[in-house]
């Protein structure tokens, strides 16, 4: 066969589907077909079995250029056939403009916000080391796999790729190979206007392995490729000079082919430039043979169930391990130790901040729970993400279960996402609550692809005190709140902390944000019946048989509407208290479940120092928020409460004020 037939097939794919569309991006997957035949026939993977353990992850960080990584799928033996391809960009199609996770069908993770693909191969990769180091014996490797990254000058270009890719190179990732898509043009136009980094001595600069090749010739980038993966300490940035829209006679090197179609007009010129002479999604079959991988996939994947035989008889109870983990299950004894150390905590009457609630927590989850790594993003400290069983994740201790991620939020977040979708290893990452700004991309795709990642969020209010608005979170609440398939808690206490730690860990199709406060909470007291009720979001605390009025509260401020709720009894005001720990959970249970907790028809306050708009959901009009919607101020906590009104005597006047307004 032609050598050309092979590129080409993926090109004029990509180009017809995109006209197809009458949208998309064809330039990118014109330029990088030679690189991607080049790594694609040393890529390790089984199109009939996209969830085997060991197959080789790929990437494409530069996910506008979609149609490339459909056209490779496709060609190679996945699901997604010849109509899909020409479904392109249509609505419900298993080829939308951007990947979006989907291992069924062999797309690893959703791209298309620029930088975070590459930042979720790093995750990947460290996934593999840490349970390479965790499982892999002298005779015996079960886990032993490369991660790939195509990335493109907007991907080097976000800020967070620095982080990823500084981390990268100092956790010497040598199982990291990307391939650098340098055509030098965005949709703007040639970068050199705005992107003058030399980048070669950038990633120098990050210890990573750096090798230049022609992005045309399969040869010379095969070659790159055995240097890559004999590098074992250094991660490989492969630096391939391309033409964008390569083959196009008057639209190659522009930013005309990045992201508009060719027209009917340029693709049969191109088709006569690179002699192609078939039709629109028309394959010959010998090049359907030359990209099968379905037989050396199942090779690969039939070697590797031997290897895992042998594994299990040498080695059974790491065996058992490494499959409970590959296989997402809890421990068979999880429950019920959990349920000894819940007990516990009901018999805690510490006052402690609920970070350091989140902190006692772990000492029985690390320990139970192997899988768990965490980290924070230099405030372990103050995050309390360090238990009795953590050990330091680095290069002399790639077991360790504990990462020092450095002051990269967004890449912590985007890196762990990583770490989930290689699966084996559940991540939680810390931070400030009100540095989700810097995470949030990161935090929801996290949530759009549906992955159960734990992202720890400790100084939740204004109460961390003189470290003044930059540091006080206000809106950022509703907008976790607001956001799609994420849950988040708030709790009051340890064990609203327990309940709240339970839930993240065993989700499975959903990411858990854990929200902990600085400043110190008073240990509640609760019944049996209202401990089993936390897990639905929220629950009577303190009930009335004939009330008054309903005063709901979330995390610190709990104790607040307790304290109020006893003065207005002494006037003999009954009011309800109702714990809500996840506003989330607590909208999905039932309505009747709903009316229980909430009451029909009592007036209601609300009372939690955030800006109040995530609780209007809940509330009738005349219902009333004790929140804060300006940004905070620097001063010592107690000050800054009474200044913004988180004080019984005003809770008290608030709640009054309901009745007043009621019954005028």
């Amino acid at each position: 066969m032609n050598p050309s037939e092979s590129t080409n097939a993926l090109r004029f794919l990509s180009i017809d589907a995109v006209q197809r569309a009458n949208s998309g991006h064809p330039g990118m997957p014109m330029g990088m077909a030679e690189i991607a035949v080049a790594l694609w026939q040393n890529l390790n993977h089984n199109p009939a079995n996209p969830k085997w353990f060991n197959r080789d992850r790929f990437v494409l960080s530069n996910g506008h250029g979609s149609m490339l990584l459909y056209s490779l799928l496709h060609l190679s033996g996945y699901s997604i056939s010849i109509d899909d391809i020409k479904d392109f960009r249509k609505l419900k199609s298993k080829t939308p403009g951007h990947p979006e996770y989907d291992l069924d069908n062999g797309i690893e993770t959703t791209t298309g916000p620029l930088g975070q693909g590459i930042a979720n191969a790093v995750g990947m990769a460290i996934a593999e080391k840490s349970l390479s180091a965790q499982f892999n014996k002298d005779d015996i490797s079960p886990i032993n796999h490369f991660t790939y990254a195509f990335v493109g000058d907007g991907c080097l270009m976000e800020g967070v790729s620095h982080e990823a890719c500084s981390f990268a190179g100092t956790h010497q990732l040598g199982k990291l190979i990307c391939f650098y898509d340098q055509n030098g043009i965005s949709i703007d136009g040639e970068i050199d206007n705005w992107f003058t980094d030399n980048t070669v001595e950038r990633f120098n600069s990050y210890g990573w392995q750096t090798i230049s090749v022609d992005g045309h010739n399969i040869d010379e980038i095969s070659k790159a490729i055995i240097s890559a993966k004999a590098e074992p300490s250094k991660p490989t940035m492969i630096f391939c000079k391309t033409t964008i829209g390569f083959g196009s006679p008057n639209k190659s090197g522009t930013s005309g082919v990045h992201g508009s179609p060719l027209g009917d007009e340029e693709i049969k010129k191109t088709r006569e430039a690179l002699n192609w002479s078939y039709e629109p999604f028309e394959i010959p079959s010998h090049v359907y043979d030359f990209w099968d991988a379905r037989i050396a996939g199942a090779e690969h994947n039939s070697n590797w169930d031997s290897i895992m035989s042998q594994y299990g008889s040498k080695y059974p109870e790491k065996h058992a391990e490494l499959k409970r983990r590959i296989d997402g299950k809890l421990p068979n004894n999880f429950d019920s130790k959990y349920e000894d150390f819940l007990n516990d905590a009901m018999t805690n009457d510490i006052s402690m901040a609920t970070r350091k609630a989140s902190q006692e927590c772990l000492d029985f989850f690390v320990k139970e729970l192997p899988e768990l790594v965490g980290g924070s993003a230099d405030l372990t400290p103050s995050n309390n993400t360090f238990s009795k069983s953590s050990t330091v994740f680095f290069n002399d201790t790639p077991d360790g279960n504990h990462i020092n991620y450095g002051v990269r939020e967004f890449g912590m977040s985007a890196i762990m996402n990583g770490m989930v979708l290689h699966g084996g290893i559940k991540p939680y990452g810390a931070t400030f609550l009100v540095f989700t700004d810097y995470a949030r991309n990161a935090l929801r795709l996290s949530a759009l692809m549906g992955l159960p990642n734990i992202f720890v969020y400790t100084h939740d209010s204004i109460a961390l005190g003189e470290d003044g608005p930059t540091h006080q979170p206000i809106e950022h609440l509703v907008t976790l709140r607001a956001t799609p398939n994420l849950y988040n808690w708030r709790p009051a206490d340890l064990v609203e902390t327990a309940v709240a730690w339970k839930q993240a860990v065993t989700s499975s199709e959903s990411p858990t944000s854990l929200i902990f406060s600085r400043q110190n909470t008073s240990a509640l007291t609760r019944n049996s019946n209202q401990l089993n009720l936390i897990q639905k979001g929220g629950y009577l605390l303190q009930e009335h048989e004939n009330p008054d009025l309903c005063i709901i509260a979330s995390g610190s401020e709990v104790q607040l509407a307790l304290d109020a709720a006893s003065h207005l009894s002494e006037d003999g005001v009954n009011a309800n208290v109702v714990s809500m720990p996840s506003l989330d959970s607590f909208l999905e249970q039932s309505a009747d479940y709903k009316k229980s907790v909430l009451g029909k028809n009592l007036p209601t306050l609300v009372v939690e120092m955030a800006h109040p708009d995530s609780w209007y959901k809940l509330l009738n009009k005349s219902d009333k928020v004790l929140g804060i919607e300006t940004f905070g101020e620097s001063a010592p906590a107690l000050d800054l409460m009474e200044h913004f009104g988180f004080t019984i005597d005003n809770v008290v006047l608030m709640a009054k004020s309901l009745l007043d307004e009621e019954s005028s």
